[in-house]
């Protein structure tokens, strides 16, 4: 019996970064210990393919070996979100379909980046996705990037369908999990995209983030979010302070700063692929103090530890 991702989809999802070793190839090896990790830590699901996994650096070849490595490495102990990024309708097919043929739990699927599309063109651009593929669909709003935001309306007709079961925001609007509350079913669920405001959004009645620092920090953001969830709002607020120096640093330059920090863990090296580079001493100086804060607390600990 399927389980409804309505079950699954909350809490703090990682969006995994994509490993690369010496020669510029993916990382199976290391990526498979990021999973690991994150299984450990009794996450709900993993995004690979995704933004902080350079997805536009990748072959459609890689994103299926990403998503097979995935999923056989977590063995069903958690669900494996797939990343369909493409501003063009038939790309976004082709890889939703990869991503079902390779084992994916859902697919994320964002605005159409550059285009620009109008909101109708956005609904048929996603109605198009969900109607080659089987998997539940988690839309991806992010306005920096897409210059165009997924209105209220369009959201909801979309919602319609309930092969559309979840919108990760990264609007940074912490009032929209609010606003859209009586508009949406109740199984659809709301994720911030974006660190800086998640707390904001899930104190708002959001359901969860997919977050790029729940790759350094699982463990505490998952206390954060049961501290929020049984109003214990004084604790939430202390352990969100003490993580605002490194997601501001994580924030700055991603994913090359989120790849630093990882490796500080000991979990993979920090290479990047063009366009994005390495950090410059500057900022690892910056994420190395911001890390070491965190660590001295015993708020999160190395992979040796």
């Amino acid at each position: 019996m399927l389980v409804p991702p309505s079950t699954w989809l909350a809490g703090y999802i990682p969006d995994l970064p994509t490993p690369f070793n010496a020669a510029g190839l993916v990382d199976l090896e290391a990526l498979a210990s990021l999973c690991e990790c994150q299984v450990a830590a009794g996450v709900p699901a993993l995004v690979v393919c995704e933004t902080a996994g350079e997805a536009s650096t990748l072959s459609a070849a890689e994103q299926g070996l990403i998503i097979r490595t995935a999923v056989d490495v977590v063995r069903g102990r958690c669900r494996i979100i797939a990343g369909a990024i493409a501003n063009a309708t038939s790309h976004a097919i082709e890889l939703a379909r990869r991503a079902e043929a390779a084992g994916a739990d859902a697919v994320l699927s964002v605005v159409p980046y550059y285009n620009k599309p109008m909101q109708e063109g956005m609904l048929a651009h996603f109605r198009a996705i969900a109607g080659s593929t089987g998997l539940p669909i988690i839309l991806h709003d992010i306005p920096a990037r897409t210059l165009r935001p997924l209105a209220d309306d369009t959201l909801a007709r979309l919602a319609d369908n309930r092969q559309f079961v979840g919108l990760r925001d990264g609007s940074a609007d912490i009032s929209r999990p609010m606003r859209l509350s009586g508009l949406l079913p109740s199984s659809f669920r709301l994720l911030s995209g974006d660190d800086a405001t998640a707390f904001g959004f899930i104190a708002g009645g959001g359901d969860g983030a997919i977050s790029q620092i729940a790759n350094v920090a699982p463990d505490l953001c998952r206390t954060i979010l049961s501290s929020c969830r049984q109003g214990r709002m004084q604790s939430a607020r202390y352990l969100q302070k003490r993580l605002v120096p490194l997601e501001t640093c994580l924030s700055r330059e991603s994913p090359a700063a989120l790849k630093y920090a990882l490796s500080l863990l000991g979990l993979m090296r920090p290479d990047t692929r063009l366009p994005i580079v390495e950090l410059n001493e500057s900022a690892k100086e910056e994420i190395a103090h911001a890390f070491a804060a965190i660590t001295d607390e015993e708020l999160i600990g190395t992979a040796e530890g």
